[in-house]
């Protein structure tokens, strides 16, 4: 994680907004610098590199009006531009305008006429009624707009999982230069891969003389902004990336597996684990396994210990949320959970051919080079979605010979014809079903009317024969939009009954379906395929976010279809076509 290009990314992305408040006029500069934004905060470099020889134009997303702002920044420390804009909007309005329901349109209303300036303001008059007396506004979307804040201030208090996974990942890597930490794990939250993500956890143990050099060196790290605690056995620091708090625990090795399995949670697993201890007459606690008749230590140093000591399974992090984990665990019966190795393909992702960063060449070269899959299914929007360059059925067919150019360049047929289509208001789709049955796998996805309930157009897609999965099905955005309301138990039914897989979006913001989700469809029999949705090179490595959420939904192999080959792909696509081509959907 790079200092400079995270301060850069946050800059961009306010310009981004501050265009976007200003206007539709301005909606191709929102693109612009919300694409410079996504690149540069996926760099896995300084970008300070690319400013020698002029480099940074080569950089895609990042043209000349852009890199003259980034070598403005990193020469001044400051964009004038930047400057200008920040002083043209109420600051607050910056983070309010990407928020369900409060749009720039509302936000310009409500400055213009209640004189709104701050979230303060904005709550205020929510609450004592002044925006309902306004034209155009009613107890509806009055309510609307009050959800859409709430959601915005709990999303506040907590990060996404991929930025806590980015941040705990680089501060266990600092931690283990110090040389004398023996064992270390990230706890909490992150361990169990939830969405979010409030103050991170590590553990680490080592021989209690060397405890206080570790929390020194700890608290003394480049990262750390302030040192909110400092003892014996645990220390906490506010790192300066998105301001989080990092607490570190040092456990004696003998605590080992107490420790971790007390601090990975979830707080109703724990709950329950110490009710199932007490009635066998033992108490848990973060150091051990005890009798409670005279205190002896019966486990502690491992997780599999207190599990067994408790005449159980081990049970992954991933599950522990007493959603009925614990019973399968006492039957011998917890699955062998999807591992990320197991993934064979990518089902969705962009290329510059619509709003992806890189050309298919350089797709094709970066998957061969890191990646071990047998297939990665292209999938550019189709033309409704005008605004992140959606094909024309021309353009597509166009598309194909660009692919099979690529995948000679390197050698195999790695790269798929596909496309993310959009599912219409009246839920048909917006390409001709003759273009559709040529391509070999195909995604439909709702962009547009997300206040309403959006079950029937899903409905209708299923009933596609060329549609093969639904796309974010539920349409959230983490901290900015709600999941629009549907019926989950018909789109199962219908998916199953049509032969349509439904995705697991990996994208950080998304990771949608929700885990709760996962469970009812894997129940189901309905098949799951993960798809990064990656716009740039670094987000393929988001796949594990996907096999996560997977995992959080109780999935094996046997439920995720990109486990399987490529050939069992094409069965299951032609299976749908034959099916539903017979019965004249």
């Amino acid at each position: 994680m790079n200092k400079i290009n995270k301060e850069l990314a946050e800059i961009f992305d306010e310009m981004a907004k501050i265009y976007r408040f200003k206007g539709s006029k301005d909606r191709f500069r929102v693109r612009a610098y919300e694409n410079a934004a996504q690149v540069i905060d996926h760099m896995q470099e300084d970008i300070r590199n690319y400013m020698q020889n002029d480099q940074l134009v080569e950089v895609k997303g990042i043209g000349e009006s852009i890199a003259k702002k980034i070598r403005e920044y990193i020469e001044t420390g400051k964009i004038t531009k930047y400057e200008e804009l920040k002083k043209s909007v109420p600051s607050d309005f910056v983070d309010l305008v990407d928020v369900q329901g409060i749009g720039p349109k509302t936000l310009e209303k409500l400055h213009k006429e209640l004189d709104v300036e701050t979230k303060s303001d904005l709550k205020e008059a929510l609450e004592s009624g002044k925006v309902e007396d306004l034209k155009g506004f009613g107890e509806k979307s009055v309510q609307n707009l009050i959800e859409g804040l709430q959601e915005k201030e709990k999303a506040e208090q907590r990060i996404l999982l991929a930025e806590a996974l980015e941040i705990s990942e680089m501060i266990k890597d600092e931690l283990e230069e110090q040389g004398d930490i023996k064992k270390m794990e990230i706890a909490g939250s992150i361990r169990r891969r939830k969405e979010t993500i409030g103050d991170i956890d590590i553990l680490a143990t080592a021989d209690p003389e060397k405890w206080e050099d570790i929390a020194d060196f700890f608290t003394s790290l480049d990262s750390v902004k302030n040192v909110l605690a400092e003892g014996e056995t645990k220390s906490s620091v506010e790192v300066e990336y998105h301001d989080r708090q990092v607490d570190l625990r040092l456990i004696e090795k003998e605590s080992w597996g107490a420790a971790l399995l007390y601090f990975t949670g979830s707080k109703e697993h724990n709950i329950h684990l110490r009710k199932m201890a007490k009635d066998k007459g033992f108490k848990i606690s973060e150091y051990g396994m005890f009798a409670i008749e005279d205190d002896e230590k019966v486990a502690g140093q491992t997780e599999e210990e207190m599990y067994n000591k408790l005449g159980m399974q081990w049970i992954p992090p991933e599950m522990r949320g007493n959603n009925g984990e614990i019973e399968l665990a006492q039957k011998g019966d917890i699955p062998e959970l999807i591992e990320n190795d197991q993934v064979k393909g990518d089902m969705h992702f962009h290329s510059d051919w619509s709003d992806g960063a890189n050309t298919i060449e350089e797709l094709a070269q970066h998957l061969s080079e890191h990646y071990s899959y047998e297939y990665a299914v292209i999938s550019d929007h189709s033309k409704s979605a005008r605004i992140a360059g959606g094909l024309t059925e021309e353009e597509l067919e166009e598309q194909f010979e660009a692919i099979d150019k690529a995948n000679k360049v390197i050698g195999c047929s790695l790269l798929k014809k596909g496309v993310e289509v959009d599912i219409l208001a009246d839920g048909s789709l917006d390409l001709d079903d003759k273009l559709l049955e040529k391509m070999e796998w195909i995604t439909a996805s709702i962009h547009s009317r997300f206040n309403q309930d959006n079950t029937d157009r899903i409905l209708k897609a299923c009933e596609n024969p060329f549609v093969n999965a639904i796309g974010h099905p539920m349409g959230r955005l983490i901290g900015k939009r709600k999941e629009y309301p549907i019926d989950l138990d018909k789109i199962v039914e219908k998916s199953k009954e049509t032969g349509t897989a439904l995705e697991i979006n990996a994208q950080p913001e998304r990771m949608d379906l929700n885990s709760d989700a996962i469970r009812v469809v894997r129940e189901s029999g309905v098949m799951l395929a993960i798809g990064t949705d990656s716009h740039d090179l670094a987000s393929f490595r988001y796949m594990n976010l996907g096999s996560s959420l997977a995992r959080r939904g109780w999935c094996t192999t046997d439920n995720i279809l990109n486990t399987r080959s490529w050939k069992e792909i094409e069965k299951f696509v032609e299976k749908k076509r034959e099916r539903l081509v017979d019965r004249n959907y």
